[in-house]
C-alpha cells in the first residue's frame, strides 16, 4: 500500500470512528485487498476442504466491525490490528463449533510460521494454539500481542511497533521469545 494509500486509509478510519459511513463505503475499496491477504494468510494454514473459505472469512470480518459500533481507529495498522483479532476470533469460534459436532475429529491445523517444527508429524491446531496464546496473554500480554499482529495479522515488525508503541527491536526480541514459548507449550499438548 502506497504513502497516500496509508494516509487516505487512516483519514478514512477516522471519519468512519466519528460516525461518517460514508467514510466506510470509500475505505473498504482501500482494504479490501489487505484484509483478502490477511484472511488468505489464516486459511492458508487450514485442512484442505475447510468449509469456510478466505472470502467468507472476509465478510465475516467486515460485518463484525461494521456492528462492532464506534471504534476510534488510531490509524492503517490499528484497523489491521483488529481486523486480525476479529479473523482470530471467527475461526476459533469455528473451530470450537466444529470439535463440539465432531467431538475431536478433523480438528483445524495451523503450522506456525518462521518458527521450527514441532515434528514433523503434526501441526499444532488451531484451538490449542489459541489456549496457549491465552496462556502466554496471562504471563505477558505484549508478546501474545506480538504473535497476534504479526503472525495472524500480517503486520511488518514496524507496523506492529506502532501499533504497540514499543521499538522494532522489543517487537524482534518479543516475537522470539513468544515463539520459543509457544513451540514448548504446544510440544507438551497431547493431541486429542
Amino acid at each position: 500500500m502506497s504513502a497516500q494509500n496509508s494516509h487516505d486509509v487512516t483519514g478514512l478510519l477516522l471519519a468512519w470512528g466519528e460516525g461518517d459511513q460514508t467514510a466506510l463505503n470509500r475505505l473498504m475499496p482501500l482494504v479490501h485487498d489487505e484484509l483478502h491477504r490477511m484472511a488468505h494468510r489464516y486459511m492458508s494454514g487450514e485442512r484442505e476442504g475447510h468449509t469456510l473459505q478466505t472470502t467468507a472469512l472476509v465478510n465475516e470480518a467486515y460485518l463484525r466491525l461494521v456492528d462492532s459500533g464506534r471504534v476510534r481507529w488510531k490509524n492503517r495498522a490499528h484497523f489491521f490490528a483488529i481486523s486480525a483479532q476479529v479473523m482470530r476470533r471467527i475461526l476459533v469460534d469455528f473451530a470450537r463449533s466444529r470439535r463440539y459436532q465432531k467431538r475431536g475429529g478433523n480438528a483445524i491445523h495451523l503450522a506456525l510460521d518462521q518458527a521450527p517444527e514441532i515434528s514433523p508429524e503434526k501441526d499444532p491446531d488451531l484451538l490449542a494454539l489459541d489456549e496457549a496464546l491465552t496462556a502466554l496473554a496471562a504471563i505477558d500480554q505484549r508478546k501474545e500481542k506480538i504473535v497476534e499482529l504479526r503472525f495472524f495479522g500480517g503486520l511488518s515488525v514496524k507496523e506492529t511497533a506502532e501499533v504497540l508503541k514499543v521499538s522494532p527491536d522489543t517487537v524482534m526480541r518479543d516475537w522470539k521469545m513468544a515463539q520459543v514459548w509457544l513451540l514448548r507449550e504446544l510440544s507438551k499438548r497431547e493431541p486429542e
